[in-house]
């Protein structure tokens, strides 16, 4: 994980109505760097170079930035990484296409790949032959262009900042800095690789506003060349499966068993996840004693949570424990339902789930925290405990006063640029139905990820003792995200299937069944993961996502749909019906069956002061 700041301007060419703004530029540039050092606490380093030309008196000041969070190789690394004149700037992981050894670092081994490279068409293959989360800056100098972009899926931030003739510079950068009107920002698509011809500005152009404009182009990552796209295994997410299920599609009865020719992709899914997190939590370097954890997973108990965790202890050594981040907001709506409401002060469902696990619980236990994801991490804890003995699970309590939670709003706002919605704040995702949108709120996933992923909370040595505070050292944070746009999570599927039936939810096409999943893999790019790393980041964190490795994403986009799930059965078995039977198959019984919840509403996020409209832009 990094920080990556570019910044471009003229020093020759500034008008006098610019000289106030460009006056304000080093100041800005200072701020962005302080920003985009938080990602990288382990090393920040600048290089500077510019571009001048024979033709012309125009002179282009290159700077580049980049802070480093060391989590590959035996030494420290710090950046920019500069090859033959050649700079990189590169925040990311390379997991798949390029062979990486423990003691090597991915960046450096992607330098000296790049360094190499002619063609904007050799960018395109050597960024086509890697996998993993990353965004970076590249200025290739025989070219004299800047290359700029992030992976397919978007896992990674890359801010932009365009040159206007008011604001004569050009930005990139993992974070902005607030909302200063003097650098608004847009986040880069995902679809292309970008190419400025910076010769070419100093050629022909006195502006940096009109050079961008004319210069930009787009490397489009689906070449229409089929065997060239073929090539290239990582370029663009897979196109899903279209097969039709036969009329007498089997109706799966149980998780109990699983039906023949559901057998090999259920022992497929399991060989790929486990490859993905393997990959994910191995070789991390140690950042203190050997008794800390170096691996966190955003833990609610849920069965996307749950199958990683399980997966990760496969794979961490047994005398390092792993930190289960489960994170409950103190929501004064919630306690005042409960305190009007109900029996007793809870509700009656609620006081079942607490029944389940009270007698194992110390008394000292705030009920205020005991929100729907606390309960059944707990519960899941049990599962993990019995299936997975000698490990040392530490079962971290955040737990949010609604104070804390109301001041962090500015922080994470700021970190969510240019998301400016409540929507933004409340979810990761974009609902399509206005029942979904009225229950998002201000306080939500946002929140939750920022303060989970700070780790701060407390631990009990057993489930009586008393809590002691503990802030988690894991640098690298495993995160459910994509299992449901992969395999059929949503409520919306059922929703279409019902109205539909299979065959009419197929073929029809303002619906078709298999265009809304392939519509779910499409809009991964759109799902603010690129936000979601800003708030994570921040830090000193790094978010990993093993549902979303390209390989994972492609293994369950040639599965026929009906494999993955049928809309048919009940909630908690036919929505990711083929994760369901894979947990189910490897021992994870409890986490199985249980059913979706998203984290906003699962930590209590969600609707602390009653806003139910997600669309509302934010007060500046």
């Amino acid at each position: 994980m990094c920080g990556i700041f570019f910044s471009c301007w003229f020093t020759d060419t500034i008008q006098p109505s610019q000289h106030e703004t460009i006056n304000h530029l080093p100041a800005l540039c200072e701020r962005l760097r302080s920003a985009n050092s938080a990602r990288g606490p382990d090393a920040q380093n600048s290089y500077r170079t510019h571009i001048t030309s024979n033709s012309s008196d125009h002179r282009l000041e290159l700077d580049f930035y980049a802070s480093e969070l060391r989590l590959r190789g035996d030494f420290p690394i710090v950046q920019p990484h500069v090859k033959n004149e050649n700079i990189l700037c590169w925040n990311g992981e390379i997991f798949e296409g390029m062979k990486i050894l423990p003691q090597e670092n991915d960046g450096v081994k992607l330098s000296n790949a790049l360094s190499t490279v002619e063609t904007a068409e050799d960018v395109r293959h050597v960024f086509g032959n890697v996998e993993g989360p990353y965004a970076f800056v590249f200025y290739h100098v025989a070219s004299r262009c800047l290359y700029f972009g992030r992976d397919p899926l978007g896992r990674r931030s890359l801010l932009l900042h365009k040159p206007t003739d008011q604001l004569p510079y050009l930005l990139l950068c993992s974070v902005s800095a607030g909302s200063d009107q003097g650098h608004a920002f847009d986040e880069i698509p995902t679809d292309s690789i970008f190419c400025l011809n910076l010769d070419a500005f100093v050629k022909e152009q006195g502006s940096i506003a009109v050079g961008y404009q004319h210069q930009l182009a787009r490397i489009s990552r689906a070449n229409p060349d089929i065997g060239v796209l073929h090539s290239l295994p990582y370029a663009s997410p897979s196109r899903i499966n279209e097969e039709l299920p036969p009329d007498d599609l089997y109706r799966v009865e149980s998780l109990e068993n699983i039906p023949d020719y559901l057998r090999l992709p259920v022992e497929e899914l399991v060989f790929q996840l486990d490859r993905s997190v393997k990959l994910r939590v191995s070789d991390i370097p140690r950042n203190g004693a050997s008794s800390e954890a170096r691996v966190a997973i955003l833990f609610s108990g849920g069965i996307d949570s749950t199958i990683l965790t399980f997966l990760a202890h496969k794979h961490i050594p047994m005398d390092e424990p792993i930190d289960l981040l489960n994170v409950a907001f103190e929501n004064p709506r919630k306690i005042q339902i409960q305190k009007e409401g109900h029996i007793d002060n809870l509700p009656k469902r609620q006081k079942r789930q607490r029944a389940r696990i009270s007698e194992n619980v110390s008394q000292e236990f705030d009920t205020s925290y005991m929100v729907p994801d606390r309960v059944t991490g707990l519960q899941e804890l049990e599962e993990l405990k019995r299936l997975c003995p000698g490990r040392v699970w530490n079962f971290v309590e955040v737990n949010i006063p609604y104070e804390e939670s109301q001041a962090a709003h500015e922080a994470v706002e700021a970190l969510m640029l240019p998301g400016r919605t409540v929507m933004d704040l409340a979810s990761n995702f974009c609902f399509d139905t206005n029942r979904e949108l009225n229950y998002i709120v201000h306080q939500s996933l946002a929140l939750a990820l920022y303060f989970a992923s700070r780790g701060v909370g407390q631990v009990r040595t057993s489930p009586r003792a008393d809590p002691k505070p503990y802030t988690s050292p894991a640098r690298v944070l495993l995160n459910g995200l994509g299992s449901d746009e992969l395999l059929g999570g949503y409520g919306r599927h059922r929703t279409v299937f019902n109205l539909s039936g299979w065959r009419g939810v197929i073929n029809e096409a303002m619906n078709l069944f298999s265009e809304q999943l392939q519509l779910e893999i499409d809009r991964i790019p759109m799902r603010n993961l690129g936000r979601d790393d800003r708030v994570v980041s921040s830090h000193g964190k790094e978010m990993r996502h093993p549902f979303l490795s390209l390989s994972v994403v492609s293994f369950l986009a040639s599965l026929p749909v009906h494999y993955k799930m049928d809309p048919r059965l009940e909630v908690g078995l036919g929505d990711k019906m083929l994760l369901r039977l894979a947990t189910r198959d490897i021992g994870l019984v409890e986490a199985s069956g249980r059913k979706k919840r998203a984290m906003q509403f699962g930590s209590h996020s969600a609707r602390m002061n009653g806003e139910r409209r997600g669309d509302v832009e934010l007060n500046s």
